[in-house]
């Protein structure tokens, strides 16, 4: 007899944890000898594609993966039932939709149910999905923790811990060389991890998307830490920019990706302060790095606890929703609720007065 099947698909940026959310899922459909989950390779493409790349997720296919970083399953930002890319004869591209053609699928294939994995991007698709009749559960994965309708989302706490241990290691040759480092971090909208890590790491300086900086300032900041210590770290997050300035980016021309490329900040702002002190200054792009790898305990913990959850919202057809950590338990909100506004750092929040109080510059007006 034909067992009843969900599907799990990973889309956007890959993340440690995702492996973890994959695996509690499938264990917890383990208790139901009714149904069997089946996973799209990367993002929902695998059902797009002919043949289609579908493979069956059991405790074999699973086994382990929750230490690993990535996913089992690939991701892309590329594609997608709502924009599928089509190379036309003349090298141009246009898009197509492909929601009724992914229903058709998704039905011969006796899938009841989709859990999409995934940041904004992916839940606001999962909620167009659901508005078209798909009965859709979404789990919040995103290393900027840029979601305002979860506490937290898992990846965040790694991407912290990887770009703390940057901060750690970039410390012990500024001092040895008296230098200037520059480490610029994720975090398009969202400055969460540069702040953190800004924090954890004792830097001298974290320049976020939420708080246009002074270069002035900045130099002002810098100069006075030189002179007193002799070196300096400055944290800068990719969406940084500068009063009157603009955000370091450039628009991709990769077929199917119409996604704005970020990068490059940290130069920018090295260029700028040497126009304006004296001071020997590297710059690392920490980049990727904070993608991969293996999940921190806590990131596996929660990654178990979504996928837990949103197998259990699948089998109380609780769709058209988003498992979400608040006040330290795992909750269903709706999709809509989990895409209504980005998770921006308040500049009333606790960890801006913490990074204040400890003497850490933010580049506006607060500085010494």
């Amino acid at each position: 007899m034909q067992k009843r099947r969900v599907l799990v698909a990973t889309g956007g940026g890959d993340c440690p944890g995702l492996n973890a959310v994959i695996r509690a899922i499938v264990k917890r459909f383990d208790h139901e000898e009714e149904w069997e989950v089946l996973g799209s390779m990367e993002a929902f493409n695998g059902v797009l594609k002919d043949p289609m790349e579908v493979m069956l997720l059991d405790d074999a296919a699973v086994s382990g993966i929750h230490i690993r970083g990535g996913t089992i399953l690939k991701t892309t930002n590329k594609g997608g039932p709502l924009a599928w890319p089509v190379v036309d004869a003349d090298g141009s591209w246009h898009t197509e939709d492909r929601v009724e053609d992914m229903k058709e699928r998704l039905d011969k294939l006796g899938v009841e149910a989709v859990i999409s994995i995934g940041g904004e991007g992916s839940m606001d698709i999962a909620y167009k999905l659901q508005q078209r009749g798909m009965n859709m559960v979404g789990v919040p994965k995103t290393i900027d923790n840029d979601l305002s309708a979860t506490d937290v989302t898992f990846g965040f706490q790694t991407a912290v811990e990887i770009a703390t241990e940057a901060v750690d290691r970039l410390v012990t040759t500024a001092s040895s060389h008296n230098r200037l480092m520059i480490l610029e971090v994720m975090g398009r909208h969202a400055g969460w991890i540069a702040l953190s890590a800004a924090i954890a790491g004792g830097a001298d300086v974290a320049l976020i998307p939420e708080i246009p900086y002074s270069v002035d300032g900045v130099a002002a900041k810098i100069k006075s830490q030189m002179e007193q210590e002799g070196f300096a770290i400055v944290v800068i997050a990719e969406g940084a920019k500068a009063k009157d300035g603009d955000v370091v980016s450039k628009a991709s021309t990769e077929v199917g990706y119409a996604n704005v490329l970020y990068g490059g900040v940290g130069h920018q702002l090295n260029e700028e302060l040497k126009k304006r002190i004296e001071v020997d200054s590297r710059v690392m792009i920490l980049g990727h790095l904070q993608r991969g790898g293996t999940p921190c305990a806590y990131d596996r913990i929660l990654s178990t606890q979504f996928g837990v959850k949103a197998a259990e919202m699948v089998l109380n057809g609780d769709f058209g929703k988003m498992a979400s950590y608040h006040n330290n338990t795992v909750i269903a909100v709706p999709l809509e609720q989990a895409i209504s506004e980005y998770n921006f750092v308040k500049q009333d929040s606790d960890l801006v007065h913490a990074a204040r109080g400890s003497n850490i510059c933010l580049g506006d007006k607060h500085f010494r």
